[in-house]
């Protein structure tokens, strides 16, 4: 089962970090992540720009309506994702815990089953 595991954190931590914090936490992340890409179980991954970097469209009475940045105020931003093969949700939650050893800024890692619309077109 393909899973994904979302990372949320506070990114006024997360943006706080000098360049040698952030490398060195991302490092350890990478080898979280290492055992997971030579046995070819791990998907993409990608760490997303800032809040301030996103745009929105909502469909507002029927018309489609594009704003700048999230559409609500949390206290934890969405900060970027893996998909990760899994035989089981307990493996899949075992590879979450491990990224959450390294990483240092707290958050939290939602962990979703993932369903693919059309496998022959998407690759991990």
């Amino acid at each position: 089962m393909l899973y994904a595991i979302l990372c949320y954190a506070s990114e006024d931590v997360v943006c706080s970090w000098s360049k040698e914090q952030d490398d060195a936490v991302m490092e350890k992340l990478l080898g979280v992540q290492e055992k997971y890409a030579r046995a070819g179980r791990l998907g993409p991954v990608a760490r997303l720009l800032p809040t301030t970097a996103a745009t929105t469209l909502r469909k507002v009475k029927g018309e489609s309506v594009v704003i700048d940045g999230p559409f609500a105020e949390t206290k934890e931003q969405f900060l970027g994702f893996y998909a990760l093969e899994c035989a089981d949700l307990d493996e899949a939650v075992d590879f979450a815990r491990e990224l959450s050893e390294v990483n240092p800024s707290g958050g939290s890692y939602e962990i979703r089953p993932v369903s693919l619309f059309n496998p022959a077109k998407v690759s991990a």
